[in-house]
């Protein structure tokens, strides 16, 4: 079955404990109910930096990529499906959702 990334926007961090708590209830609502689909629950992603031909850049910048999921979907559509009930979504965030091709 194929796997696709879920690459997560966005969102921001909460203000407060009870508000972390929460946060961190809907994420397990959603991800206990993808259930068996989940391949690797991720995590999210901290500061970031570019390493390319011309060096490291972007030191300390903001991260485009807040974290990831790897999920196993039929097709990139029921994967899209998956990711419509994300919390980042309702936090302003989105989901990209990519095919993790096999080599």
């Amino acid at each position: 079955m194929p796997k696709f990334i879920f690459a997560y926007h966005g969102g921001s961090v909460p203000e407060t404990p009870e508000e972390g708590q929460k946060v961190m209830a809907a994420w397990t609502s959603w991800m206990e109910g993808l259930g068996a689909a989940i391949a690797d629950g991720g995590n999210p992603a901290g500061m970031s930096k570019t390493v390319s031909a011309s060096g490291v850049a972007n030191d300390g910048g903001p991260n485009p990529i807040s974290g990831y999921t790897l999920v196993n979907a039929d097709t990139i559509e029921a994967a899209c499906d998956m990711a419509k009930g994300c919390p980042i979504i309702d936090d302003g965030g989105s989901v990209e959702v990519a095919e993790a091709m096999e080599m």
